[in-house]
């Protein structure tokens, strides 16, 4: 479910492999389907060209959607071991299984819309995605189910734009993830590559993201920086994208510059 390496390896990074009480089998088995489709497999290579290739900014193919659907399942695994209940599978009628499908399911399409338009790409997802989901679901669920499972991962797709306020947790955690895609010149925040703009030189200021268990919160994201250019990306990017996501009592942000020398600006900021 998780075999991407975009997460830390220090030993401080939350391990989502380890069994804490939920099951994990079907967003196995949706997951492993993805990944032998063809047609899905053909938008995730194709939606990078407008936005690296014409636009010149930062990767929004394969690889970003590896490190978002990982940390997004990573985010889901801590919060469900600190106890908070996800609404979206639930008042659906919906299995608790559902939850982590409709959140790795909103996580590999949310992007797909690039293929048209980097420019408002959320709501060009929504009609791509939409027909994929109808063949893809149907191998799943039964009708009545597989209708609802498009209703909400359509959902957590067009919510991770900060236009738009989820209305549900799912929701929230692919919000949320698709920010956490921020370290070393992988910034959300668009930026032209080779420029010298606040955008591109604070994209190169984060080394390493991690997501481990809080003490008084479920979630603690820990940021490490090169310097200070990095506060702008946590200020101007995460930030935004926690704030009306519905995580934002359940999740604790910590940044820290890890530059040490006499010039150094910023030690720790919290969020």
């Amino acid at each position: 479910m998780r075999d991407d390496d975009s997460v830390g390896d220090n030993g401080r990074q939350y391990d989502p492999t380890v069994d804490h009480g939920f099951p994990d089998e079907r967003v196995n088995a949706m997951l492993e389907y993805v990944e032998s489709d063809a047609e899905i497999q053909a938008y995730l290579s194709a939606q990078n060209v407008n936005p690296v290739t014409r636009k010149q900014y930062n990767d929004h193919g394969v690889k970003h959607i590896s490190i978002v659907r990982n940390r997004a399942l990573c985010l889901y695994d801590l919060l469900k071991r600190g106890g908070v209940a996800f609404n979206g599978a639930s008042e659906q009628g919906l299995d608790e299984a559902d939850e982590p499908v409709i959140i790795a399911l909103a996580a590999t399409l949310h992007d797909i819309g690039h293929i048209v338009h980097r420019d408002d790409h959320p709501y060009y997802s929504i009609p791509l995605a939409a027909d994929l989901l109808d063949d893809l679901l149907s191998e799943f669920y039964d009708i009545d189910e597989a209708v609802m499972m498009k209703g909400e991962v359509l959902h957590a797709i067009l919510c991770h734009h900060t236009a738009e306020d989820p209305l549900t947790l799912e929701a929230g955690v692919v919000r949320v993830a698709d920010a956490l895609d921020m370290e070393s010149g992988r910034s959300r925040i668009p930026y032209h590559r080779g420029g010298r703009g606040i955008n591109t030189v604070s994209s190169q200021a984060i080394k390493r993201v991690f997501l481990q268990p809080g003490e008084d919160n479920p979630v603690l994201v820990e940021i490490e920086m090169f310097n200070a250019a990095g506060v702008y990306q946590v200020d101007n990017l995460l930030k935004a994208k926690l704030r009306r996501s519905g995580l934002e009592d359940h999740v604790r942000i910590v940044a820290i510059n890890i530059r040490e020398d006499e010039d150094q600006i910023v030690e720790r900021i919290e969020l």
